[in-house]
């Protein structure tokens, strides 16, 4: 049994030396740690960047490929199952040892799970769960950082080549999932490895949330090009505090001035005062919000359509640019708010019959009901969705769910 003094003494061994460590040196760092908690052993595996798969992340000089743990799948395992639950597992391995499985969270983003070998005789007591979740958050958390500072991590992230494209895109997005006590968000994209006119973005200040999402014309370099700059003119205006109106006039002169005639991008700009709940939102030719609250759909939030950004942002309607048209909803507490592209709603089976928004909505709800995190929600909708279209997403699809929660600060995180 190790003491409170010598787990307080490993630990800050642990984090002393990693000022100066790459993301390759920390499964040998991890597991010389865990030996100095009073544990056996420990082993991280991190998730794919499409959820499916718990990659092992080792050591360069590790095991013999032979010795080396296989992936793990994240829908037929218990490691699996601690991902998707967010929740500690364990079990009792071929030496009578516990076997703990601890999800990995950066914040609330899931990146995987650690497995950890209890010493024999040890219990998954209050005292043991404590320290595997503490040494589970650190262990996170360096992971995040090192991974600004090589490619180790990306790379393993990776089960099938990416392109040009959808690295342009991947690597504008913010994490695709995020909590506190007033907002969560939880996002997706698909197809992983070659989205390319697609996009999302979010900011939570204490004020407010504010978020967007975007689709642009075509599926190539081109669009890629055009949604990034869509996203990093909306940054800009956000950080200047601008307006929702002054925000999709900032854009749409971003889009027409770089890229005059050759391309447009839908687009949705929204903003949800986090005392309130007041939900503002306005809308570039894109499809609308819908509201899902008690376990139903209860509003589409409609407006009058404009024109897309990059083609003038004008209505169809008589009072021209000036009278764009800003949504405003009150929400109620525990509400969520589903933004999606065409390219979710429009994907079609191979007998031509499209997903839909009540295929949405009701998968949605669903898993929603059943107690899932909002990011497991959205990984049990993209496979729902890719297994729709067989595997093979005719158009980039992303989805985004945000929930206004004041009174909610204990539901299960995304």
């Amino acid at each position: 049994m190790v003491s409170d003094k010598d787990q307080l003494i490993a630990l800050q061994e642990f984090m002393r030396p990693t000022h100066t460590m790459a993301a390759y040196e920390l499964p040998a760092h991890i597991s010389i740690t865990a030996g100095r908690l009073g544990f056996v052993e420990a082993h991280v595996y991190l998730v794919d960047l499409q959820q499916k798969v718990l990659v092992p992340f080792l050591p360069p000089e590790g095991p013999d490929v032979e010795e080396r743990p296989a992936s793990l799948g994240v829908d037929a395992t218990l490691a699996g199952r601690a991902f998707q639950h967010i929740e500690m597992l364990g079990r009792d391995d071929d030496a009578g040892r516990v076997q703990a499985w601890v999800p990995l969270l950066d914040g609330s983003e899931r990146l995987g799970v650690i497995a950890v070998t209890l010493r024999p005789g040890a219990e998954l007591d209050d005292a043991t769960n404590a320290r595997l979740r503490f040494f589970a958050g650190m262990v996170a958390e360096l992971v995040t950082t090192k991974n600004l500072y090589g490619d180790t991590v990306v790379r393993l992230r990776r089960t099938s080549p990416m392109g040009l494209a959808a690295e342009i895109q991947w690597s504008v997005l913010p994490p695709l999932t995020f909590a506190n006590r007033e907002v969560s968000v939880a996002a997706a994209l698909e197809p992983a490895y070659e989205v390319a006119g697609d996009s999302m973005d979010y900011a939570v200040d204490v004020d407010a949330a504010r978020f967007g999402i975007f689709d642009g014309v075509g599926h190539d370099l081109l669009s890629a090009q055009l949604v990034s700059l869509v996203v990093a003119a909306y940054r800009n205006a956000r950080r200047a505090r601008q307006t929702l109106v002054q925000s999709a006039t900032h854009i749409n002169q971003a889009v027409t001035g770089l890229f005059p005639g050759e391309g447009f991008v839908t687009g949705l700009l929204a903003e949800l005062d986090t005392d309130t709940g007041l939900f503002n939102w306005l809308a570039a030719g894109h499809l609308p919000p819908l509201l899902l609250r008690h376990g139903r759909l209860v509003k589409t939030l409609e407006l009058p359509p404009t024109l897309p950004f990059g083609l003038g942002l004008d209505f169809v309607l008589p009072e021209g640019p000036e009278a764009i048209r800003v949504g405003s909803q009150q929400l109620e507490p525990g509400d969520y708010l589903l933004l999606y592209t065409d390219g979710v709603i429009e994907a079609r089976s191979p007998d031509g019959e499209p997903f839909g928004v009540p295929r949405l909505t009701d998968l949605m709800i669903r898993n929603l009901a059943a107690g899932l995190p909002a990011s497991e929600t959205m990984r049990r909708a993209v496979l729902a969705l890719m297994h729709h279209q067989a595997g093979d997403l005719a158009d980039d699809a992303t989805l985004m769910l945000v929930q206004w929660r004041p009174t909610h600060s204990q539901t299960r995180l995304p």
